[in-house]
Protein backbone atom coordinates (compact mmCIF):
# COMPACT_ATOMS: atom_id res chain seq x y z
CA UNK A 1 0.00 0.00 0.00
CA UNK A 2 1.58 3.29 -1.26
CA UNK A 3 2.07 6.16 1.41
CA UNK A 4 -1.01 8.27 2.59
CA UNK A 5 -1.21 11.73 2.33
CA UNK A 6 -0.12 13.22 5.30
CA UNK A 7 -3.19 15.41 5.83
CA UNK A 8 -5.27 12.39 5.09
CA UNK A 9 -3.61 10.85 8.38
CA UNK A 10 -3.88 13.54 10.41
CA UNK A 11 -7.67 13.71 9.93
CA UNK A 12 -7.98 9.41 10.11
CA UNK A 13 -5.55 10.19 13.68
CA UNK A 14 -8.60 12.99 14.68
CA UNK A 15 -11.44 10.74 13.62
CA UNK A 16 -9.75 7.59 15.69
CA UNK A 17 -9.05 10.10 19.18
CA UNK A 18 -12.81 11.63 18.76
CA UNK A 19 -14.47 8.46 18.29
CA UNK A 20 -12.81 5.49 19.49
CA UNK A 21 -16.36 4.49 21.13
CA UNK A 22 -17.15 4.06 17.57
CA UNK A 23 -15.02 1.24 15.67
CA UNK A 24 -17.34 0.49 12.41
CA UNK A 25 -17.35 4.87 12.46
CA UNK A 26 -13.08 4.77 11.98
CA UNK A 27 -12.62 1.72 9.86
CA UNK A 28 -15.45 3.48 7.96
CA UNK A 29 -13.26 6.38 7.36
CA UNK A 30 -9.94 5.04 7.27
CA UNK A 31 -10.84 2.73 4.23
CA UNK A 32 -12.58 5.66 2.28
CA UNK A 33 -10.05 8.47 2.90
CA UNK A 34 -7.16 5.86 2.10
CA UNK A 35 -8.90 5.43 -1.37
CA UNK A 36 -8.69 9.43 -1.41
CA UNK A 37 -5.11 9.75 -1.24
CA UNK A 38 -4.56 10.44 -5.29
CA UNK A 39 -7.37 13.03 -5.78
CA UNK A 40 -6.13 14.73 -2.27
CA UNK A 41 -2.59 14.83 -3.79
CA UNK A 42 -3.91 16.66 -6.82
CA UNK A 43 -5.89 19.51 -5.03
CA UNK A 44 -3.96 20.47 -2.03
CA UNK A 45 -6.89 23.02 -1.77
CA UNK A 46 -8.70 20.23 0.10
CA UNK A 47 -7.06 20.85 2.97
CA UNK A 48 -6.99 24.76 3.28
CA UNK A 49 -11.01 24.39 2.72
CA UNK A 50 -11.07 21.77 5.62
CA UNK A 51 -13.36 19.31 3.31
CA UNK A 52 -12.32 16.07 4.61
CA UNK A 53 -13.27 17.30 8.17
CA UNK A 54 -16.42 18.66 6.93
CA UNK A 55 -17.11 14.91 5.68
CA UNK A 56 -16.88 13.14 8.82
CA UNK A 57 -18.53 15.92 10.49
CA UNK A 58 -22.21 15.19 10.91
CA UNK A 59 -25.42 17.40 10.32
CA UNK A 60 -26.38 18.80 13.47
CA UNK A 61 -30.23 18.21 14.06
CA UNK A 62 -32.51 20.62 15.70
CA UNK A 63 -35.56 19.25 17.33
CA UNK A 64 -38.02 21.49 18.49
CA UNK A 65 -40.85 20.69 20.33
CA UNK A 66 -44.73 21.89 19.68
CA UNK A 67 -47.99 21.06 19.78
CA UNK A 68 -50.12 20.89 16.61
CA UNK A 69 -54.15 21.22 17.04
CA UNK A 70 -55.02 22.49 20.28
Amino acid sequence: MSKLNPYIERVIAEVKAKNAHEPEFCQTVEEVFSSLSPLVDAHPEYEKNAILERMVEPERVIHVPCSVGG
